[in-house]
């Protein structure tokens, strides 16, 4: 696995565990947070800024179809923030609201977060359970 694979791993794989994890400890709040950004244009297209900025960055330095799950996956996450960064910025408020409602977003919020959960555990075993100086000399 490539240093650049490790290091995302290990960047994605704690924050797809912490944040899922801070929302479903505070969830009427996180609820009505993702429901006022889904009206409030100024805050999409910011987030849709930041969020393509990290998505682009990611396909860019990673964009690696082989080599493992592990490699695979982080590359699916950086497609995945990319093309939800460019949904923020072109999407009018309603549709992406309507996006979120057809996903079941708050009824089936425990869930997207399990999700999350655990493909961030995974990437996190990934970038941190390996002996990473033997494999990255490759």
């Amino acid at each position: 696995m490539s240093t650049r694979t490790t290091f995302l791993s290990r960047l994605i794989g704690p924050y797809s565990i912490l944040v899922p994890l801070s929302m479903l400890t505070h969830k009427e709040a996180s609820m009505a947070a993702v429901n006022a950004l889904m009206h409030n244009v100024p805050f999409m297209l910011l987030i849709g800024v930041i969020t393509l900025a990290a998505g682009l960055a990611m396909v860019l330095a990673h964009n690696i179809w082989s080599g493992g799950a592990v490699p695979v996956l982080v590359t699916l996450v950086g497609w995945i923030t990319l093309v939800k960064g460019l949904l923020f910025l072109f999407l009018p408020p309603e549709a992406m609201a309507g996006l979120y409602e057809s996903l079941h977003y708050q009824q089936l919020f425990p869930a997207w977060a399990a999700i999350a959960i655990l493909i961030g555990a995974y990437l996190t075993y990934g970038g941190f359970g390996r002996d990473v100086t033997a494999s990255s000399r490759r």
